[in-house]
């Protein structure tokens, strides 16, 4: 991704990345933009895009998959949601709705290259980009980004402003039983590299 030269202040950004619609004709249950950033945020999480419970909280990773990710971090719920600190950005600010049988829709397209660059440019202190799914990685990662899972293998290549994460849902108990290097090798250079870049 590039990003545009940008001087609006990050209130200004944030306000009216909350307030767009321009995906509004194809969210089921209506905008609701959910996003957290601060000038002083240290490590941004890249997610996918939030679900029905966050959709209804309105607070981002607010659920079974938000308290993995938090575990897997070994951050603990107040840093998380301090915006001074973590910065919280999915691909799509929108619950997408559901595909049927088969989980959550993707995030809407639009969303990422409307925001993320304006974002981006005016939180100047990012240390460590964590980038939970798919999605993140091909938009943020130098193509090629093959699969998941190969992706996440190879961590290390992408150190130190970036680290690859699967998506924390339910899912990943049992990709986690297929893959046990997850555990092993990723998740202790994961904690260690966030405790850091959080100072």
């Amino acid at each position: 991704m590039t990003y545009p030269q940008n001087s609006e202040p990050l209130e200004d950004v944030l306000r009216a990345a909350r307030a767009c619609i321009v995906c509004a004709a194809s969210l089921p249950l209506g905008p609701r933009p959910i996003i957290q950033a601060g000038a002083g945020a240290a490590v941004l999480i890249v997610g996918q895009a939030p679900g029905t419970r966050v959709h209804a909280s309105g607070v981002p990773w607010d659920d079974a998959s938000g308290d993995r990710l938090r575990d897997w971090t070994g951050v603990d719920r107040t840093t998380f949601y301090d915006p001074d600190r973590v910065a919280l950005m999915p691909m799509g600010f929108c619950y997408p709705g559901a595909e049927p049988g088969a989980g959550d829709k993707p995030p809407r397209p639009e969303c990422a290259p409307l925001w993320h660059g304006r974002l981006l440019k005016l939180m100047p202190n990012i240390r460590l980009t964590l980038l939970v799914g798919l999605f993140a990685q091909k938009a943020y990662l130098p193509p090629p980004v093959t699969t998941l899972t190969e992706t996440v293998r190879t961590f290390a290549t992408f150190r130190p402003a970036f680290f690859p994460l699967p998506h924390p849902s339910w899912r990943s108990t049992g990709w986690m039983r297929r893959n046990p290097w997850y555990e092993i090798d990723v998740l202790p250079a994961l904690r260690t590299q966030v405790a850091a870049a959080l100072g």
